[in-house]
């Protein structure tokens, strides 16, 4: 064999090892970033981290990712940690969670999340911008949530998840029982950018607010003496539903601009007052009332057992709330609070805070156990 041919051998030989080489490389990096969200340009609430921890068990790369929307304030923050720990312990699906807080919360929740605990959560901090609310918002003293931006973060979801199809809002006052996957698949009617629960459904039975008598209708929300609001013909009978937890088909909400429709409607409740002035809910729930009235799709009550908040008693038996899927404390009586129903199951989800900072309020001085 001539010394030519030899050469020619070597430098195939080479080649080959180095595109050997090359190929385990890439493999190793397109491992790594399968775990990883890439961010588009974002207007409005901006990222400040993305953590993509190890997961406690495998993932398949192929598993549709399922973005879960919570707001985290800094006096409720518990609540929001208690959420998200439920719902990754009651799933093997692919969840990444947005969790949407102010600039002052971040490094708070980031300690947080960095417990051992919850290792194996992936999610992102998306700070809110309150100049969002500028002139849309009403500051009255008789409804402290018109001081609190983030209630207003799920009017924004397309830009809190950009690159989303698809994503779960839910409050911070929730415990997930259920795979979060079945909520995930709620079927949505063509034209639907939502699915709500209805406050009409049988597992939510109507309750009585004191100064709104039974608030599970329209005429509860909005005030019909308005002309504005006799214009739109909406039956004050209809049934309203809860905005607490929806799921969202995203590219329906930007093609009939959903983010837009809503902030019309807080500008003239700003200028007109448009609300029931016995409002006793949530000051989101009005101008979600108005722009979904008809047009949208429902989930199963079962994935939204609320009222849990609504008085310091017990309104279910201990077996229906083992069967809900997901438990809902609103109302002013929270889980974490001094009165409040069912702490013990609420309490199962909890992880203490590592600063220190956030604390249960019990009417006992001990506190039970917590698992």
């Amino acid at each position: 064999m001539s010394f030519r041919k030899v050469n020619i051998i070597i430098l195939v030989l080479a080649v080959a090892l180095f595109l050997l080489v090359l190929h385990h490389n890439f493999l190793s990096l397109s491992s790594l970033l399968r775990n990883e969200v890439t961010d588009s340009g974002i207007v409005g609430p901006q990222p400040i981290d993305f953590v993509p921890n190890a997961l406690r068990y495998a993932v398949d790369g192929r598993q549709e990712e399922i973005p879960v929307v919570i707001a985290a304030s800094e006096d409720r923050l518990g609540g929001a940690i208690a959420a998200i720990n439920s719902i990754q312990h009651n799933t093997r699906s692919n969840v990444i969670f947005y969790i949407v807080t102010l600039n002052n919360t971040a490094d708070h929740l980031r300690s947080w999340l960095n417990s051992d605990s919850l290792k194996s959560i992936r999610y992102k901090i998306v700070n809110f911008d309150p100049k969002l609310l500028e002139g849309k918002v009403k500051e009255d003293p008789d409804q402290g949530e018109s001081m609190k931006p983030l209630t207003f973060a799920r009017f924004y979801l397309p830009i809190l998840v950009p690159s989303a199809k698809k994503a779960i809002y839910m409050d911070d006052d929730v415990i997930v029982q259920g795979d979060i996957l079945a909520l995930y698949n709620t079927p949505l009617k063509p034209g639907h950018a939502a699915a709500f629960s209805e406050d009409c459904d049988s597992a939510s039975t109507k309750v009585v607010i004191r100064g709104a008598g039974n608030q599970y209708n329209y005429i509860g929300y909005l005030d019909y003496k308005k002309e504005r609001i006799r214009k739109l013909s909406m039956k004050a009978s209809t049934c309203s539903f809860n905005p607490g937890v929806f799921v969202a088909n995203l590219t329906e909400w930007k093609r009939q601009n959903i983010t837009n429709q809503l902030e019309k409607w807080m500008k003239l409740n700003v200028e007109e007052g448009l609300y029931s002035r016995t409002l006793a809910g949530s000051i989101t729930t009005p101008p979600l009332l108005i722009v979904f009235y008809q047009q949208h799709s429902t989930i199963d009550p079962m994935w939204n057992v609320r009222h849990l908040g609504s008085s310091a008693g017990k309104r279910y038996s201990p077996q229906f709330v083992k069967a809900a899927k997901l438990l809902h404390w609103n109302g002013h009586f929270k889980p974490w609070g001094r009165t409040a129903s069912y702490t013990d199951v609420w309490e199962k989800w909890y992880i203490p805070d590592p600063t220190g900072k956030f604390n249960l309020i019990r009417r006992y001085t001990e506190i039970s156990n917590i698992k």
